[in-house]
Formats: structure tokens, sequence, C-alpha cells
């Protein structure tokens, strides 16, 4: 495993150095090295520090200059305008550190200097109920958070914060105690996702009905939640069927969605039960809560309702029930004291964001968050349709998740067999997957989190554009141009010299390493999938003005196809952290 250099990072060094010789008080400072269309990188930083120095711009730019030998990785390097550096590599730098980065396994991306352990909160459906669209952008982003992570180094830790505590469950467990077969299943045969859904979908309508229309059937289901809260045996017992019954459905979806969701990281809202109390009274003691009209209350400063009053975040209710807030602190004095947590990751709805700032700050004044320990939301927009309005069915129902994955599948299993030469049913249908649901989370990956964005499945699974189909595509061209080579292997050629579109190529296969620190350190997925389709599109550049397999001599073939096979290795290494497979035909 050997972390290679990147030649942004090489090029820094050495203006760096030449700066501080230049000018020794500006010793460590930042050259503000970036990409640029007028050399392959430009230094900004030499302004603000001869304005700093009180010094000529463009005389100091010009003694840096002077200060920095040429020759193995500065091919050429000229002062511009009032002070920049435009800085122009050798093509031998570029081959060379591309073929130390095709040498290691993890193609040369180094660990996080100071990996730690984060804890990851997503993926949370709720227990008897449907998982519907709103529940796909948790499940992706944080999916491809905790692979991103990972790849760095740091310890990740996942949590799904599954709802299977309340008050409903009361008319549930009341309705199935009174009828014991709804539950049942047809037959010993490992039962379906859907017809665990469909038992529970009835169960809920039957005893929903029923708890509106029957006085006493009310009554019967309000004894049940205080018999729950208690642990009473037979009561808990019920309960566990429904979360049992509720996770075959869970996982048929999870795994439909191509996603590995273990059962140990399934701790529910019911995991910290036996905390509240204590998370309460230390609170209260602390004098971080309040009682206000009998409730335990936090009170903030900057947080008024519309009517101009403080508004609180109430740990325990006036009638002794617990809010989520006091399963949510439980849960932040559990992961940082059991789990060692040095980070909280919450990927949650953008509507929950100022109940989770209220939480973050309850736990900071408790002390379970400080500056070792931080917590923070990776809020997420909404799912649209077409229409720009939230996506809903022609009913005005909300979209289960369900059949919007099946009928991604449906779509991309058209698009791959029109374009299927060889391959078989079981293929194309293996294929659809790949690609529909692909296309599903790239879709969900390539906004920002932050923003909404609409669900269009035609152009999701269209081949061009901004699409993991195109992605998809463009590896799937390259094992082809691999499997065709014959004798030819890709092999790195120093030597040669290189087209502007293999340069374009090199350089930005060269910027992985550092794009995925950025993406770790600021929860930014959508700009690994902003990389891979800016690589797909230099790659077919260079496919459409290099010919490869016909390239003038067999030196020249050998390091097109090296280029190739790089830009293949690195497309699925990024799209794997995307949780997106790269088929090897399509």
């Amino acid at each position: 495993m050997a972390s290679v250099p990147s030649l942004a990072s090489s090029v820094n060094q050495r203006v760096a150095d030449a700066l501080a010789s230049a000018l020794p008080e500006a010793g460590g400072a930042d050259p503000l090295l970036r990409r640029s269309d007028r050399a392959d990188f430009q230094a900004n930083g030499i302004l603000a520090l001869a304005k700093k120095a009180k010094a000529n711009p463009r005389e100091l730019a010009a003694t840096v200059v002077g200060g920095i030998a040429t020759g193995d990785l500065i091919q050429e390097i000229e002062v511009s305008g009032p002070g920049f550096l435009n800085i122009t590599i050798t093509d031998r730098a570029i081959v060379e550190t591309l073929a130390a980065r095709a040498g290691d396994d993890r193609l040369g991306v180094p660990f996080a200097a100071n990996p730690g352990t984060t804890v990851i909160d997503y993926a949370q459906p709720n227990v008897a109920k449907e998982m519907h669209v709103g529940h796909l952008r948790s499940a992706v982003i944080g999916a491809a958070m905790v692979e991103i992570l990972e790849f760095t180094g740091e310890k990740v830790v996942r949590r799904h914060h599954i709802g299977d505590w309340g008050t409903q469950f009361g008319m549930l467990i009341q309705y199935l105690l009174e009828h014991p077969h709804e539950l049942d299943h047809k037959s010993d045969e490992e039962v379906s996702g859907e017809e665990a859904m469909s038992n529970l979908n009835r169960l809920y309508k039957a005893s929903r009905g029923l708890f509106d229309s029957d006085e006493e059937f009310k009554t019967r289901a309000r004894a049940r939640v205080v018999d729950l809260q208690a642990g009473e045996p037979e009561t808990l017992e019920l309960w566990q069927r429904f979360v049992d019954e509720s996770k075959i459905y869970f996982y048929s979806v999870f795994n439909k969605l191509d996603m590995d969701i273990q059962d140990p990281d399934v701790v529910g809202e019911s995991g910290y039960n036996d905390m509240l109390v204590e998370t309460c009274e230390l609170l209260e003691e602390s004098g971080v809560a309040v009682r206000s009209n009998g409730a335990l209350c936090v009170f903030f400063d900057d947080v008024k309702g519309p009517d101009g009053n403080p508004t609180p975040l109430i740990v325990r209710k006036s009638d002794g029930g617990f809010g989520y807030a006091a399963t949510d602190l439980s849960a932040i004095r559990d992961r940082v004291g059991k789990l060692g947590a040095t980070e909280l990751i919450y990927v949650v709805d953008a509507r929950q964001s100022l109940h989770f700032k209220m939480v973050f700050e309850t736990a900071r004044r408790a002390g379970w968050l400080n500056d070792e320990v931080k917590a923070v939301q990776l809020a997420f927009g909404t799912v649209l349709g077409k229409d720009g309005k939230p996506f809903k069915t022609r009913e005005g129902e909300t979209v289960r998740l369900v059949d919007l994955l099946d009928e991604a599948v449906e779509r991309a299993a058209s698009v791959v067999r029109e374009k299927a030469q060889d391959l078989t049913e079981a293929e194309i249908a293996e294929r659809a997957a790949q690609v529909g649901i692909g296309a599903v989370k790239y879709a969900d990956l390539s906004t920002s989190a932050a923003r909404d964005y609409k669900f269009d499945l035609d152009q999701m699974v269209s081949l061009t554009g901004d699409t993991s189909v195109y992605l998809q595509y463009a590896y799937a061209r390259i094992q082809s141009i691999l499997r065709k080579a014959g004798d030819a292997r890709p092999a790195a050629h120093a030597e040669l010299a290189l087209t502007p579109a293999e340069r374009a190529l090199g350089l930005h296969l060269d910027h992985f390493g550092e794009l995925i620190a950025e993406a770790a350190a600021e929860h930014a997925p959508h700009k690994v999938a902003a990389y891979l389709y800016q690589l797909a599109s230099l790659y077919t550049t260079f496919y459409a003005e290099c010919p490869v397999l016909k390239a003038d001599t067999p030196e020249q073939v050998e390091n097109r196809l090296f280029l190739c096979d790089l830009t293949a290795r690195t497309l699925t290494k990024g799209m794997s952290l995307l949780g997106i497979r790269t088929p090897e035909k399509l």
C-alpha cells in the first residue's frame, strides 16, 4: 500500500519552497494552486503575500520562478497578469505518477492522517409502515458516506434508528391479541417482503378502523401502551412480532436497493428505552433542562415560536411520557460513551433541522458533545415529481419505494435490451437491476444533498447526459477494448509525448485521491459523482481523438491501453463508493 503524492501537491511543495526562500516571512504560506485553463495549474497566492510584505507582486513572482528548477516535474512556469504563476507539467511526470497509482490497489489514495470513529445514522424506516420515496435519500446518501469514509481509513459504525416504539403500537398489539392469526404466514417457506408488508398493512388498517369507531377497543388499546412501556412480557412478545415482520419487508427493500443492512446495526428507538430516565435526571441535575408546566424542557435564546415566545425542546412531557428528544439524546450518550464516536452524522430530512439543532446544543451543554466529539446533520431536500411538486401518485398518495425501484429496473431492461448484442435473458435481467438501481442512486447522489431533486426515470436511464448509465457504458466500453487488445497489454511509457486529450484525462485521474479527501471532509458524495461524470466525459473525448488499438506504435498502443485501464479502475472504485455496480458488458 503506497500512497502516491498527487502532481498538484508536488508542484505546490516546489512553489511553497521557492516562495519561502524569496520571502522568508511568508514561510509556510499557501501558494493557492488551482487547475487552470491557461496552463495545467495556476498559483494565485503571491498577490496577497506581496501586498502584505509591501512588495511588487510581479517582481516577487519573478523571484519565485527563478528559484524553481524545471525539467523533471515542471516543464515551464511563467508569470502572468499581476503576479499569477502559470505552470505546465512534463508529460513524463504525468505518466510516471499514474504508473505509481496503477501499481497500488487503492490507486495511490492515502489514508486520512488522523482517522476517528464515525457513527452514521441513516436508513430509518418505521415499523409496520410502508417505505416510501422519502426513505430513499437517507438510505442512499448514508450508504455512500459510509463507503467514502471507510475508504479514507475512518472506523465507521452504521446505525439504523428505526421507528419501533410509540403509542400506535398499543392499537396494533391489542388488535393482534384479539385476532391472533393476522400475522401468520401462508406457508413455512421463506416469506417475501411483499407478503410481510401486506400482512402489516391489512392489520394496520383494520386496527385503525376499530380504534376510530369502537370506544371500548380504544380504551383497551391505550391501556396496552402502558403495558408496553412497563415491559409486560406478553405485550413485548407481540410487539417483537411486528418488528420481525417489518424487518422481513425492510430487508427485501434494501436488498432491491443493493444495500447491505446488518441486523446488529438496526437499533431502533426502543434500543434506548433503558436510558431515558437517567438521561432526564442528568439533564435536570445539571440544570440543562428545567421544569415548565410540568414538562422537562430545554430553552434556547434563538429559538422562538410564531408568537415570539421561546419554543423549548421537550425532553419529557407533563404526563411523564418521553418525546423523540429523550431518545435522540440517549442515543448520543450511547454512541459517544459506548461506541467511542468522535463524530456523529445524522442523514435526516432538512425539515427536521430545528429539532436536531436543539438536540445537539442540549448535548453540548450537557457535555456529551464537545470540541473532540462533534455531531452534524447531513440534511437532505425533498424528492420532487417531474412537475416540480413533492412526488405523489396520480391519486395523491405518497409513492411506494418498491414500485419506484421496480419501475426503474423495468425501464433499464428496455435500455439494456436495445443495446445488448450477445446477452442472454438472465444476463439482461441482472444488468437491468444494476443499471436501474444505479440510475436511481446516481440521480440522488449527483445532486447536492441539501437541494431538492426531480425524480424523472426517463432522464435517469438515459445513455447520454449526467447519468450513471453513461458512466457504466464508459466502463463497459473500456472492458470491451481491453478484451479486443489480444497480445497488447496495458503498460506505461513515460518517454512518450502526450496529446491534449491524454494529458487532460491523466491530470483528472491524478486528482482522485484529493477529491475523495474533500468529499469525506465535507460529507459531499455529490462531489464524487461530479468527478466521475467528468472522468467519463474526458474519456469519451480521448476515445474519439486517440485511436487505442490502432495507435501509431506498439508503445503508444500499450500506453493508451494503460490510460484506459486506469480510467476503468478509477470509475469502478468511485462508483462502488456510491453503491453503484459496473457491469463488464453492456
